[in-house]
């Protein structure tokens, strides 16, 4: 590929980014739940948020997936959790959902683990990947519709992102992969409907035109 060529498509990787960052504004909430993934991160980010005084409660869901069985054989909420044990969370702030296999068994097993535990949720963050939010969003409304979520992630740009996690190319397909749900899952059930701006329907579909759809349904 040509150098400029490269430059497109991180332009339109940049614009599908900017998308999937809702920026809201954080404010406390009464619990928060992680959502597990490859990116140990999210964890380390929540724990900062519980320092922080946003949610004094957590919890961390996944079990395995095709993409983390290697990095977290125990499953990524166990992991996550001993990562935030790491970083001074104390274990009574911490809960573990270790059976979710997607963002909706995320949501609603959740949900089930802190009405198990007693916790009364009116306000509840989400913490995720940064190009995670809004699918994770637009989910949580859908499982979860008496709540309304706060979407967080680390502040990352791209850019800084993917000097982070080491990722290359394969980080655009994940754009295009999570962008392709939020604009078909809401009719499949799994989701609400999220506006999607010509510009980023734009940017989607030369993304998928070049080939960067390992990631897609």
């Amino acid at each position: 590929m040509r150098k400029n060529s490269i430059d497109s498509f991180w332009d339109d990787a940049e614009t599908i980014w900017e998308y999937h960052r809702l920026g809201h504004p954080l404010r406390r909430c009464s619990a928060a739940v992680a959502l597990g993934c490859n990116d140990l991160g999210v964890a380390a980010y929540a724990a900062e948020l519980y320092h922080r005084g946003i949610f004094p409660v957590m919890v961390f869901t996944g079990g395995n997936s095709r993409e983390t069985s290697r990095a977290f054989p125990r499953g990524e909420g166990v992991h996550y959790r001993e990562r935030a044990l790491e970083l001074g969370v104390p274990d009574d702030a911490i809960l573990v959902e270790p059976r979710a296999s997607n963002t909706g068994e995320n949501i609603a097993l959740s949900r089930e683990v802190l009405a198990a535990a007693g916790i009364r949720v009116t306000s509840l963050a989400l913490v995720s990947m940064p190009y995670m939010e809004r699918r994770a969003y637009a989910t949580t409304r859908k499982v979860w519709p008496e709540v309304e979520p706060i979407c967080s992630s680390a502040p990352l740009s791209l850019a800084e992102y993917v000097a982070v996690r080491r990722h290359g190319t394969e980080l655009i397909d994940m754009l295009v992969g999570d962008l392709q749900r939020v604009i078909e899952y809401p009719g499949q059930g799994f989701a609400i409907p999220q506006e999607v701006p010509p510009i980023v329907y734009e940017a989607y579909h030369r993304l998928v035109s070049a080939g960067f759809k390992s990631r897609m349904l």
